[in-house]
């Protein structure tokens, strides 16, 4: 299998740290760049969208969209990152609500490196944080036991989306008023797969 990937993308570490934590072998990485207005022409050729995570397979169509991947490489590898019963879909509204934190956090970077800087709209980037706001306050009230429950593919989610938010925004301060999520993040950022992947510039 190929994982058409960049080693900055915040989708693209959720499924390296499961790879890591679940002892997955045998994928090759392929880099791959792009925006939604100069997209890369190989990651189009398997996924129309443009976007990565891209996980080409042998045996069948392109995987994409990091949620269909996370859960296509947990039931290969049996690693049960997505629970049976109840829990099951606590764990994928965590991870919906991680995602939702990077789709707004992205397009925020969008707005600054792709949209020429008279055609911007401050207005719009602050609705984009306030969706931010509120899903990390979500985190810090709903779902903190949650996380501090069973390893799983929602607690990997909410690391990588609160490390792209300090490697992006980090001016913005998500910690502040929440210590119970602050807390949860400092120690999941120091496990070995989430150390492995820190983005670098």
């Amino acid at each position: 299998m190929k994982l058409y990937h960049s080693i900055t993308s915040p989708y693209v570490r959720k499924i390296d740290v499961q790879i890591a934590e679940c002892g997955i072998t045998g994928i090759e990485r392929v880099s791959a760049s792009g925006t939604p207005v100069a997209p890369d022409d190989a990651v189009i050729a398997r996924n129309p969208l443009g976007k990565i995570p891209a996980l080409e397979r042998e045996d069948g169509p392109t995987l994409y969209d990091s949620r269909v991947i996370t859960q296509f490489l947990d039931e290969m590898s049996g690693a049960g990152l997505y629970p049976q019963g109840p829990r099951r879909w606590d764990t994928m509204v965590v991870e919906a609500t991680a995602d939702g934190i990077l789709d707004a956090a992205i397009l925020i970077v969008y707005e600054t490196r792709v949209r020429p800087e008279d055609k911007r709209f401050p207005a719009w980037v602050e609705g984009q944080w306030a969706k931010i706001d509120r899903a990390v306050e979500v985190l810090e009230t709903r779902w903190i036991d949650h996380l501090n429950g069973p390893f799983d593919m929602g607690q990997i989610a909410v690391g990588c989306a609160l490390g792209y938010l300090d490697f992006r925004h980090g001016s913005r301060n998500w910690r502040k008023g929440r210590p119970k999520l602050t807390a949860w993040e400092a120690a999941f950022a120091k496990r070995p797969s989430m150390v492995a992947t820190v983005p670098t510039a």
